[in-house]
């Protein structure tokens, strides 16, 4: 099932993106979500595939705000201590004439970035002449452990890929927390200089993103609910910054998708619907799916609707 086209980005949104929260607030809510998330166990991860050559393994530095604020850093780049943090990646160029640039960023799974090794997403890019970058979020695969909330490393990776893609528009496919995180980016909220942080972005694919991290913990760990209360009572500017409703209106990007399955017990039908509203995006549903299966059963139509927010259709 499909639903809706975006909205003009002219149209004034309802309510403003929320603030993010205060240094000190946002390194309890991190702690407090580390201690709340899915445990993820270290696995040794795999180079990619001959079938996905050539390719090249990169590291990206994510800055402090001392240091973005002493150096030529990118504030919006910013994390905790002096030396950067350094994330994994590793960047799939096309070999001929090329039309954009995506950022994959993966969901909540020890694979990290080698979840995209299979299920044919990046031979379908390059096939469609898009270079990818495709990163382990903060604490997986190679990459440092995180210092502040995961969307520090996704604008540090977003910014990356701008300077690879040399002026080539950029696009970012998210699955799962990797989506999840591109949101506050994306948005006026930025990742700490504000509006901007996300300009740039044309196309925005999420599959199987929660509205709200604490929502789909209630649902799929009940058990936590009264430490989701105390996260919701203390860090009053950490849970509404992780409401995605109120980040949809303000996407940066010019073309927003988002698939879901109906069958997900994390999220609802109407979640997944309601998001897509907020964000006047186009919304794709695989009926019988579950939290991220939707690739699996319905793979050509999810690779087909990313080519399409990506290169217009």
């Amino acid at each position: 099932m499909q639903h809706g086209e975006r909205e003009p980005a002219s149209r004034p949104p309802a309510l403003l993106a929320p603030a993010r929260p205060g240094p000190f607030e946002e390194r309890a809510a991190l702690l407090l979500l580390r201690a709340l998330a899915p445990r993820v166990s270290t696995v040794k991860l795999d180079d990619p595939p001959a079938l996905l050559a050539p390719f090249e393994r990169v590291t990206i530095p994510v800055y402090s705000p001392a240091a973005a604020r002493s150096s030529t850093a990118d504030p919006a780049t910013a994390s905790v201590g002096g030396a950067p943090a350094r994330l994994a990646a590793t960047w799939f160029p096309v070999s001929g004439q090329a039309r954009g640039a995506v950022l994959m960023l993966h969901p909540w799974l020890p694979w990290g970035q080698t979840y995209f090794w299979r299920r044919g997403r990046l031979p379908a890019l390059r096939q469609a002449g898009l270079h990818a970058l495709a990163i382990d979020l903060p604490g997986f695969g190679a990459s440092d452990p995180p210092r502040h909330l995961y969307d520090r490393g996704v604008a540090a990776a977003l910014r990356d890929l701008r300077q690879r893609a040399g002026g080539l528009p950029c696009h970012v496919w998210g699955v799962s927390s990797g989506g999840y995180w591109a949101h506050p980016v994306l948005s006026a909220a930025g990742c700490g200089a504000g509006a901007g942080s996300g300009s740039g972005v044309v196309g925005a694919m999420f599959e199987d993103v929660s509205p709200h991290l604490l929502e789909w913990s209630t649902r799929m760990a009940p058990k936590g609910k009264p430490f989701y209360a105390i996260f919701r009572i203390l860090l009053r500017r950490a849970y509404p910054f992780l409401d995605l409703r109120r980040h949809a209106p303000h996407l940066a990007a010019e073309r927003v998708a988002y698939v879901g399955g109906g069958a997900d017990p994390g999220i609802p039908a109407h979640d997944l619907r309601a998001l897509a509203a907020a964000a006047g995006a186009r919304c794709l549903e695989i009926d019988d799916g579950g939290h991220l299966q939707s690739i699996k059963r319905a793979g050509d139509q999810v690779v087909g609707m990313a080519l399409e927010t990506f290169l217009g259709g």
